[in-house]
């Protein structure tokens, strides 16, 4: 499991709120290896395990940014 989806279940499981989704940022590490991977799928070749990581990240920030919206969603009808 990667740093990323640690880091997503512990804040789920702390449990949340629209707003507190909406502020939630990953951590600087978690940053760092998704900028690595993407500069390095450009200027080289990742493995089948990396390009795996980079996928899994993508995913990750593709759900995190439709909750988002979602939690902006429910803050305007409240």
């Amino acid at each position: 499991m990667t740093r990323a989806y640690e880091e997503i279940i512990e804040f789920i499981a702390a449990g949340t709120t629209p707003q507190s989704l909406i502020n939630f940022q990953p951590s600087e590490v978690a940053k760092e290896q998704v900028a690595d991977l993407i500069f390095r799928e450009k200027t080289a070749a990742l493995t089948a395990e990396e390009k795996a990581e980079l996928d899994q990240y993508l995913m990750l920030e593709h759900l995190l940014r439709l909750a988002k919206a979602r939690a902006y969603q429910y803050i305007a009808a409240s």
